[in-house]
């Protein structure tokens, strides 16, 4: 299987019908059926390294009450794979991965890709979260030993932003801000020529601070990165900016 990164965006994309969720879904379709899917959301970002255990993990609507009711409406019911889980575990060794079978479910880093590029919700999907404690090595070296389960069927997405600054938002605003450009031309390029030490230091960018603030949404970046493979092609799946300060590019390897 190959491995993606996807942009998420807005939660309103879980129900939009837009040229990111329709580039999802063509990507998807474009896949061998997946036995089950790894996501690294932006959206499990806490201290420890998690797995969801639930046999049927739960959607976590993990955002403020100003957004529609529909979207809390909006449930994915995947089955989880408890299987998959000490599989995961078995190769993250010796990194310490907790199962969390009630605290956490499908957040909407996952669901609102995982609505478009699995529509049917019939693929088991297991969440792992992001140890907030940890660098930027830790995350790319511990992906990096999971991937054998490329081979196993799996396929691993990463879901944040390569540029996610909400304080810098911009509403109207139809380009992106040049420092959103510039670092996600860059990051782009560090993916593609397999550039570990410039993913791991990527705080040391000079846009940095503006276009990539808040670390768990790069985290997904890094991980998937790390699984890249001598002979995988770098393919851009949609690329665009939303709101000035939000990049929404999709990669994938493989």
């Amino acid at each position: 299987m190959p491995a993606a990164f996807f942009g998420h965006g807005s939660p309103l994309n879980t129900l939009a019908d837009n040229r990111y969720s329709r580039a999802w879904r063509a990507y998807a379709r474009s896949l061998p059926q997946p036995r089950a899917i790894l996501v690294i959301s932006a959206h499990w970002y806490v201290a420890g390294t998690r797995l969801t255990a639930a046999r049927r993990p739960r959607t976590i609507h993990d955002f403020n009450a100003n957004f529609p009711p529909p979207l809390f409406g909006f449930t994915y019911p995947a089955m989880g794979d408890v299987a998959l889980v000490e599989r995961i575990a078995e190769l993250a060794a010796p990194v310490r991965v907790e199962r969390d079978p009630a605290t956490w479910g499908i957040d909407h880093g996952a669901f609102s890709v995982l609505a478009h590029a699995f529509p049917d919700a019939d693929v088991p999907v297991v969440e792992l979260s992001i140890d907030r404690r940890k660098p930027a090595a830790f995350h790319y070296d511990l992906a990096q030993r999971l991937g054998p389960l490329r081979d196993e069927g799996v396929f691993i997405m990463g879901s944040g932003n390569i540029v996610h600054n909400l304080a810098a938002l911009c509403f109207g605003a139809t380009e992106p801000q040049p420092w959103n450009t510039r670092f996600d031309a860059d990051i782009a390029a560090a993916v593609e020529r397999g550039d570990r030490e410039a993913l791991i230091s990527y705080e040391r960018h000079p846009d940095a601070a503006l276009a990539a603030p808040d670390a768990e949404h790069f985290v997904p970046v890094i991980a998937i990165a790390a699984l890249r493979r001598p002979g995988d092609a770098y393919r851009t799946i949609v690329n665009g900016s939303e709101l000035g300060s939000i990049s929404m590019r999709s990669f994938a390897l493989g």
